[in-house]
């Protein structure tokens, strides 16, 4: 009777499990779900007033599957800005990070400024000036320590999801606190963090 019961049982354990696992998102899912969120979160971002409804938002699991080992190529809204508060940010708090964050979504959707992530980040790069010293040094791009992209990303999720204050009071520049750039006198000091100072044009467009 026993060695009737015992595989019964098993199978009875088992089986659930097995269908649970089998029904659920793949790693590969989550991360495309995210890509796709990411797209539609953008532009509602840079044009607010076209947005007939709100887009889901991405969620952590999602943004975890997304680039896990930080060599994706920067071709999505979620990989670009991740990347940017990493790798300009990353020896910073958690403050200066989303500050990071701050600036390329104030940029979206103002004069002068691309309307996509990517395009915020990578501006500059035909002239060999690009905006975001990082993207044009001619260093490599992969990600270094991963705790700290695992945080940038976070972040990135949450600041396009839009569940991110503005720490800069709308900047779109900024610069070390340790340097002094001529540029700074024509624009308006917003916020400080503890690495970071950040501007606004007076105008609100790009110069």
């Amino acid at each position: 009777m026993c060695r009737l019961l015992l595989p019964t049982l098993l199978l009875s354990l088992w089986v659930p499990f097995a269908s649970a696992a089998d029904n659920g998102p793949s790693t590969n899912e989550k991360a495309q779900a995210a890509v796709s969120k990411g797209e539609v979160l953008e532009q509602q971002v840079a044009h607010p007033a076209t947005a007939v409804t709100s887009p889901a938002p991405i969620t952590p699991s999602e943004v975890k599957a997304l680039d896990p080992a930080g060599k994706a190529p920067l071709d999505d809204a979620i990989v670009c800005l991740s990347r940017t508060i990493y790798w300009e940010a990353k020896g910073g708090g958690k403050a200066d990070m989303e500050a990071v964050a701050n600036v390329v979504l104030n940029r979206m959707g103002h004069g002068g400024f691309p309307d996509t992530v990517c395009g915020v980040v990578k501006q500059g790069q035909e002239q060999k000036h690009c905006q975001f010293s990082w993207w044009c040094d001619g260093r490599a791009d992969q990600v270094e320590e991963r705790n700290r992209y695992d945080i940038a990303k976070e972040i990135a999720r949450r600041a396009l999801n839009q569940q991110l204050s503005d720490r800069t009071r709308g900047a779109m520049y900024f610069h070390d606190r340790h340097a002094a750039p001529s540029w700074a006198k024509e624009y308006i000091r917003t916020a400080e963090t503890a690495e970071f100072v950040f501007y606004k044009p007076r105008g609100g467009d790009a110069r």
